[in-house]
């Protein structure tokens, strides 16, 4: 009888470490798919103010703009980040 508690014991073990894998994994892959689309959005608002610098100038009111909107993409993305 003690070998099948014994036995019991080492199943429940065996389950709950393969429930917090699969947790952590699923909060790792969560936290790259995060990282992945603020690199992305990131991306995007610096080829925008280059664009507008291109057009328009350094200085000029549309360029910024696009550096607030970088900016606010920059620190939107380290708030969501500490978040997780």
């Amino acid at each position: 009888m003690q070998d099948g508690a014994k036995r019991c014991k080492n199943i429940l073990f065996v389950l709950a470490l393969g429930v917090l894998l699969l947790i952590s994994g699923a909060a790792l892959t969560r936290a790259a798919d995060h990282d992945s689309d603020c690199r992305k959005r990131i991306h995007k608002a610096e080829e925008k103010l280059r664009k507008e610098i291109d057009r328009h100038g350094e200085h000029s009111p549309q360029a910024e703009k696009r550096r607030r909107e970088l900016e606010e993409v920059r620190r939107s993305c380290g708030e969501e980040r500490h978040e997780h």
